[in-house]
């Protein structure tokens, strides 16, 4: 007699499930995790702009605000950034919190922070 193997159908049901929710965990984090990486590329650009180097803080947020825009980076505006400078070079950083609701009261909180400095 030979033994049967493979899966059962509760197994694959089982499976498949922990699969979705796997995949719509993923479809709902990974964006946030998308336009951290593009905001934290519009701050270095910003801040490695040589046409910057004397520019007024308004200057510098207006230069960021139109990569930001491009970058498509809705979560922090021009004005939430910290903008100085150390040691001549110019030093952005910026810090915001990022909230997704995931089913019913339930919710996923990241903490963002970056800085242009190297």
């Amino acid at each position: 007699m030979k033994l049967q193997r493979g899966l059962s159908l509760n197994a694959l049901m089982l499976g498949g499930a922990a699969l979705g929710m796997l995949a719509l965990l993923g479809m709902k984090v990974l964006p946030p995790w998308m336009e951290y990486g593009n905001l934290t590329k519009a701050v270095k650009g910003t801040a490695a702009d040589s046409s910057l180097k004397d520019a007024t803080v308004a200057q510098v947020r207006a230069a960021f605000g139109r990569r930001a825009d491009m970058d498509d980076v809705k979560s922090v505006a021009p004005a939430d950034l910290d903008i100085t400078k150390e040691g001549g070079e110019l030093v952005i950083s910026f810090k915001y919190e990022k909230k997704i609701p995931l089913f019913g009261n339930a919710s996923i909180v990241f903490d963002f922070e970056g800085s242009s400095a190297k």
